[in-house]
């Protein structure tokens, strides 16, 4: 029988091994396509897969077990929940692969994309450069299809020529940058701040105007230090709620 076949992912030794696979494979769970296999490789080939112990598989296959994304069956295997989603709250950790985990798993509209004078409040990110590609999109929610977020990013141009719009579709910029673009991602900044929200939010959400969003920013840099790419997205304030884990060395 065919098994579904998860992304591949770099091992950060500073992280719990079970938390970073079972947020890599929790990420190609909720952005597989429809027609991909339920049926998920036997432990030993996932432990394989991902360069880790079985047991420490074993470990992540239970977290995402508890979450229910996947059913395990004795004798028959291991299988996605044809139901599974992302749950509300989103939570920012400690890696690339949970912040790729949290923003799949949701309809996403490509609003709009063209080239764009870099604005003033972004210009010292990007500072060689007085035009970048600008990205909207509309995320809804998988089972309501209610609006949850809008996104708009600014990347650089000579990136921007890489990237094909199914993938954006599908995935959220940062996983499209590290696997579709080969970006090799070394860390990503984040800001979270309470706002009210404008016209465009309110129309955007459906939601009052001047109604609390929560508005994060997000600033992803490649291994020489330079920003790649600018994320702002625009969070409806009754729908998600942010929390931060810190790992004490």
């Amino acid at each position: 029988m065919t098994t579904f076949a998860p992304d591949s992912l770099a091992l950060n030794r500073k992280l719990p091994l079970w938390y970073q696979v079972s947020q890599s494979l929790r990420a190609s769970i909720l952005g597989r396509a429809p027609h991909d296999p339920l049926r998920l490789p036997t432990e030993d080939q996932l432990a394989e897969h991902y360069g880790v112990s079985v047991l420490t598989m074993r470990q992540a296959l239970k977290e995402l077990e508890t979450e229910g994304l996947i059913s395990r069956h004795r004798r028959r295997g291991t299988f996605i929940e044809p139901s599974a989603r992302r749950a509300a709250p989103v939570r920012l950790l400690g890696s690339v692969d949970a912040i790729v985990a949290q923003q799949s798993g949701e309809r996403t509209t490509v609003l709009e994309h063209g080239p764009e004078p870099v604005p003033a409040a972004l210009a010292e990110y990007f500072p060689d450069l007085h035009e970048a590609a600008a990205y909207r999109r509309l995320r809804r929610d998988g089972r309501s299809g209610e609006p949850t977020n809008w996104a708009e990013n600014l990347v650089r141009p000579e990136l921007a020529d890489l990237i094909d719009l199914a993938d954006l579709a599908r995935w959220p910029m940062t996983k499209v940058l590290r696997d579709a673009v080969g970006v090799r991602i070394s860390r990503i900044t984040d800001t979270v701040e309470a706002r009210l929200a404008d016209p465009e939010t309110s129309r955007l959400l459906q939601v009052p105007l001047l109604s609390p969003i929560l508005h994060y920013t997000g600033v992803t840099y490649d291994e020489s230090g330079r920003v790649v790419d600018v994320a702002r997205i625009h969070y409806r304030g009754d729908r998600f709620s942010f929390s931060v884990t810190v790992e004490a060395d």
